[in-house]
């Protein structure tokens, strides 16, 4: 039975994410080819051709401990953004294409980019604690790649995309981990910026709050165990809206039409990292839904690459 509720669950999720069809927006600061089909949704992205990634790189013997760089032109060191995809924790939907379109573009604008694979809900070791596991490893093998390739990891900001948003903050909180957290590590590798798209910040407001198009709350409680042992003590290693304050810049990003991870969220997870203490704040982009945030033709990724930009330049 529990078999056949999780398989329910992952189509009425794969059916939902490919729904988010057009609405009507405003004129858009430059000539989007797409303007009469926004939002989009993640099937409409992948009809698209890819380029490919300079360099496929394993941080681990896992199927899924591997991550993809993307090198520009020139000699270097160039500054780097490593990336985390989305697709609801889920091993069903697309994986690290999802964001071949926005690595070939920061590429081409002169920004290695590290774009991680991970265990996912689905894969053997998929959930608590080996997807956490799993970007731990990935974003401090960096520092290995930056023996073979020139990245100046003194500019590296962090970012990732929905179930990504959640995953590249919670990359950037770690180094509060308790020294028994199985996602612990002794040398963290932590970046100075963190950027979230449509990242589900807070895994306790998603899974009460979520309009469900993730499946939630079965999916953060597939990722995380079941709601009865959701301890604040677990929380405080999983989620960064329970984590304690995180000592790296935040840019929450939020598509204003996004019906997968409304604005909403972004701004209570704002209030509620302000109130810690923490150096965040919430961007919130017109005519966007969800998948705007990683389209490179969309009006809304032209802001986020600058905010990116501007991230690595202060660095």
């Amino acid at each position: 039975m529990f078999r056949l509720h999780r398989l329910s669950v992952l189509l009425a999720v794969t059916t939902a994410l490919a729904s988010c069809q057009s609405l009507p927006g405003s004129t858009p600061t430059f000539a989007d080819p797409h303007a009469d089909a926004r939002p989009i949704a993640w099937n409409e992205l992948l009809d698209r051709p890819r380029e490919t990634a300079t360099a496929r790189i394993a941080f681990g013997e896992g199927e899924q401990e591997f991550g993809e760089l993307w090198m520009p032109e020139g000699n270097g060191p160039f500054p780097v953004v490593a990336m985390v995809h989305g697709g609801c924790w889920l091993s069903q939907i697309p994986g690290t294409i999802l964001q071949d379109y926005v690595a070939a573009d920061l590429r081409d604008h002169g920004i290695a980019v590290w774009n991680l694979e991970y265990a996912r809900i689905g894969h053997e070791t998929g959930g608590w604690p080996g997807t956490f596991e799993d970007i731990a490893d990935g974003m401090d093998h960096l520092r290995a790649v930056a023996g073979d390739y020139p990245l100046d990891l003194d500019r590296l900001v962090l970012t990732g995309h929905s179930a990504g948003g959640h995953l590249a903050l919670w990359a950037a909180a770690r180094g509060g981990l308790p020294e028994d957290s199985a996602a612990w590590r002794a040398e963290p590798l932590i970046p100075s910026t963190v950027v979230t798209l449509a990242g589900i910040n807070d895994l306790a407001d998603y899974r009460a709050h979520g309009p469900g198009r993730c499946g939630e709350p079965d999916t953060v409680d597939s990722l995380i165990g079941p709601v009865e042992g959701q301890t604040r003590a677990l929380m405080a290693q999983v989620s960064p809206g329970s984590m304690a304050a995180i000592a790296v810049d935040q840019v929450i990003i939020s598509g204003e039409l996004d019906p997968i991870v409304p604005p909403v969220l972004g701004e209570r997870y704002t209030i509620l990292a302000g109130a810690r203490g923490d150096t965040v704040r919430h961007v919130v982009l017109p005519d966007a839904g969800h998948f705007e945030l990683i389209d490179p033709t969309a009006p809304a990724w032209q802001e986020i690459r600058a905010v990116l930009v501007e991230a690595l330049e202060a660095e």
